[in-house]
């Protein structure tokens, strides 16, 4: 009986013990269903994370600093969409380089101004004063300068014309601007968490603009290396080309784009780096100054001052100018000696006065700007209708992606039209060889600028004669 009741209790605590481990286990098969289940999972990595402020950085402010719910991923997407979109303009600038790139060019220069205008009315509309005042000046600054350099566009189009022809028949390059888009478009991935991140972060908005300028410095300093790296393989490429007659001459030394590129990315890229700081700017002040400064008229103050920064800035180009990186990727000199070769060479031929009165590299860097607004347009215009507060940010940072992303394209006819100049000045022979027609266009133009420097010199020289004489009649 007893024995009987053992086995019993022993049977049925073998029974309990087997449906507790048949429930343990069906509670864990219910877990592991929920472990793997999709919508039970969530990012973990810190790019993603879905708390805010999870390493309380606030404790460190003592206040000084506002708090802001949003994270990096509200605001990645919009910087994904600048890059899409720069991306997009320039493999369209490259796949229209030889059908309509005059007709491009020729739209950017007139269409930039009224873009301004629209972005400057959209900024009064939402509100921003300041930025409403910048866009509204730079538009009144892109039509006075249109204006000033209007009778130098029909040169400037022809040489920009012949650019686009040599480069459309070197196809490798355009291979490499796509290359080297592919490359910056990957920096713009990693950079535009950390402007997200900037934008979403809870430092007031004197904080995160100091942080946006500093990013900002850096993507635009990265952009131009990759630009003048392009610039220097296209240019010696190109160079080489007009130096030998042609591609397929047999004098044309073998593998020229992989040499180009070797010593681009090696042994010129310390120079390139260098050039990159200080090129950009100063040109772009150089264009600005002589456009205004031909239309100022007898206002003999004002064209005092503006003479003073013309000698100023003449003086930065000839150790900073575009024409240095042809110098570098054919002879393999440092940046300075290459800037000051290629500046003598210009003024001791003369060919300095045709290079002053093109405008090719302002015009390129206007569509430059014009791809930079669309793409800013698209991720402001997105970045509005989620956070209205944060559309300057992510507009003005978005735009300066754009004009990275469509400079690259540019680049490759910009470096065609310094090859050209840096031919013409050792060798003009090599561009009437080229192109005969082009050759006597450029010879006639350089004619008149020099009859024309001559004349105005002369002109000078009779003013200062006049009133020496009547300072002197005056004394007397």
């Amino acid at each position: 009986m007893s024995d009987s009741n053992i086995s019993s209790s022993s049977s049925d605590s073998a029974s309990i013990a087997t449906v507790d481990q048949n429930v343990g286990r069906n509670e864990r098969i219910i877990d592991a269903d929920q472990t793997f289940s999709p919508e039970l999972r969530h990012w973990r990595d810190v790019f993603w994370f879905k708390t805010a402020d999870r390493l309380n950085i606030d404790r460190y402010t003592e206040g000084f600093w506002e708090n802001n719910n949003g994270l990096t991923e509200t605001y990645w997407p919009k910087y994904a969409v600048a890059g899409g979109v720069g991306t997009g303009l320039g493999c369209i600038w490259l796949l229209l380089l030889g059908s309509r790139a005059n007709q491009m060019m020729k739209v950017s220069v007139h269409i930039l101004t009224t873009y301004l205008a629209v972005i400057s009315v959209l900024c009064f509309w939402c509100e921003q004063f300041f930025w409403g005042v910048a866009f509204a000046t730079g538009a009144a600054l892109q039509f006075l300068y249109v204006i000033a350099v209007i009778d130098r566009l029909p040169f400037t189009m022809l040489v920009l014309q012949k650019a686009v022809k040599l480069v459309w028949s070197l196809p490798e390059v355009t291979r490499v601007a796509y290359a080297f888009m592919a490359v910056m478009l990957l920096w713009m991935g990693i950079w535009s968490f950390g402007a997200a991140g900037v934008v979403a972060s809870s430092r007031g908005d004197l904080g995160r603009w100091w942080l946006l300028v500093v990013l900002s410095v850096s993507l635009f300093w990265t952009g131009a290396v990759l630009c003048n790296t392009v610039h220097v393989i296209v240019s010696g490429l190109v160079f080489l080309v007009l130096l030998h007659g042609g591609r397929n001459a047999s004098s044309m030394p073998p593998n020229s784009l992989m040499k180009s590129l070797r010593y681009a990315v090696t042994t010129s890229f310390g120079s390139i780096c260098y050039g990159s700081l200080f090129t950009a700017a100063i040109r772009t002040l150089r264009w600005e100054i002589r456009g205004f400064r031909s239309k100022i008229g007898n206002n003999e103050c004002l064209l005092c001052c503006v003479d003073f920064l013309f000698q100023l800035v003449e003086t930065l180009v000839r150790f900073f100018n575009k024409y240095a990186y042809v110098q570098i990727a054919v002879y393999g000199k440092g940046f300075n000696r290459s800037a000051r070769d290629a500046w003598e060479l210009f003024q001791s031929t003369g060919v300095e006065a045709l290079v002053a009165y093109d405008c090719s590299g302002a015009v390129l860097l206007m569509g430059t700007i014009l791809g930079g607004l669309i793409t800013g347009t698209c991720a402001g215009v997105w970045t509005w209708i989620t956070w209205r507060d944060r559309v300057i940010m992510v507009g003005s940072t978005a735009m300066l992606m754009g004009m990275v992303l469509v400079g690259l394209a540019m680049v490759v006819v910009e470096s065609a039209v310094t090859s050209i100049y840096i031919c013409y000045a050792e060798d003009p022979s090599l561009i009437r060889r080229w192109d005969p027609q082009f050759f006597n266009q450029m010879s006639e133009t350089l004619h008149q600028r020099l009859q024309h420097r001559s004349a105005r010199a002369r002109e000078v020289l009779t003013q200062n004669q006049l009133d020496s004489h009547m300072q002197d009649t005056f004394h007397l």
